[in-house]
């Protein structure tokens, strides 16, 4: 899976799922001051990402993970 394809599936489901506005979702968008992603969103996170990626999120891991773009990375470096 490319790059690409996890920042769709990431969008795909940051809009559907969280309902979060599209124009909120930019590379360096904040995930919980611009995005408003709280802690009740975060569980519903670990479920999708282990639904399309195949793999648990885990808290210590994602420790400095703040924007969109680092979500993705963490992804993708767990994927690629």
């Amino acid at each position: 899976m490319n790059r690409t394809e996890i920042e769709e599936k990431v969008k795909d489901f940051l809009i559907e799922d969280l309902e979060i506005d599209e124009e909120k979702i930019y590379p360096e968008a904040r995930l919980k001051e611009d995005m408003g992603i709280d802690s009740l969103d975060l569980v519903d996170i670990v479920v999708l990402v282990d639904k399309n990626f195949g793999f648990k999120l885990k808290a210590e891991e994602m420790a400095g993970v703040d924007t969109y773009a680092k979500f993705c990375d963490y992804i993708e470096s767990k994927v690629g």
